[in-house]
């Protein structure tokens, strides 16, 4: 397999994930400028992160798709639940909100309102997702409380939860009081396996 990734993106996650599962694969480190380029458009038309070409070819886009691809082809890791549906919804309640709410949230300060041209609208724009991210996160850091894993087990839910901890940090937005969330992020930062990705990607 081939995981085409930008460092620090949310294709960190599925980079994650490839490493907990044992997949053998390679990667293809694309700078964010080159993500509109005709050759990457050619292998994902959408210029975004990341993207996962199969042993026969198949392209597969979007986080949701590709984690979802590698717990099913991996059951033993046990990353989408113990088997049950109940605990396999748990994770995919989690790994939604994360897709569908958090990870959006994060627009306005990786430019997505840069087009309005005034830099106190845009100032809002941040203002109101930083009033946002710290409702959702909220919302993690009780649910973490008594368990190490935000769906009770380590799941696919896990290291996307930790890009956006990541993006935290990296835009300055305070999250000090939230200490769960603060223990999940130091537990993911000590895997070793997350450890060695973070150096792959020149991030450690």
């Amino acid at each position: 397999m081939k995981l085409y990734y930008m460092p620090g993106a949310c294709s960190l996650a599925s980079h994650i994930t490839l490493e907990w599962v044992g997949e053998p694969y390679e990667t293809v480190r694309i700078a964010h400028d080159r993500l509109k380029s005709p050759e990457y458009l050619a292998v994902n038309p959408l210029g975004a992160v990341p993207a996962l070409e199969l042993l026969d070819g198949t392209v597969l886009t979007q986080n949701a798709s590709v984690l979802a691809y590698l717990a099913d082809r991996h059951p033993e890791a046990r990353l989408e639940g113990d088997g049950t549906p109940q605990s396999r919804a748990e994770v995919h309640r989690w790994f939604g909100m994360l897709n569908s709410d958090m990870h959006p949230a994060f627009k306005p300060y990786f430019g997505s309102t840069a087009y309005l041209g005034d830099e106190a609208v845009i100032e809002k724009t941040k203002d109101n997702a930083r009033e946002r991210l710290d409702f959702l996160f909220g919302l993690v850091n009780d649910a973490l409380r008594n368990r190490d894993w935000i769906a009770g087990h380590r799941s696919i839910a896990d290291p996307y939860l930790f890009v956006m901890t990541r993006w935290v940090h990296d835009q300055g937005i305070d999250v000090s009081g939230l200490g769960e969330l603060a223990r999940h992020h130091r537990t993911m930062n000590e895997d070793a396996t997350v450890m060695k990705v973070l150096k792959d990607e020149g991030l450690a």
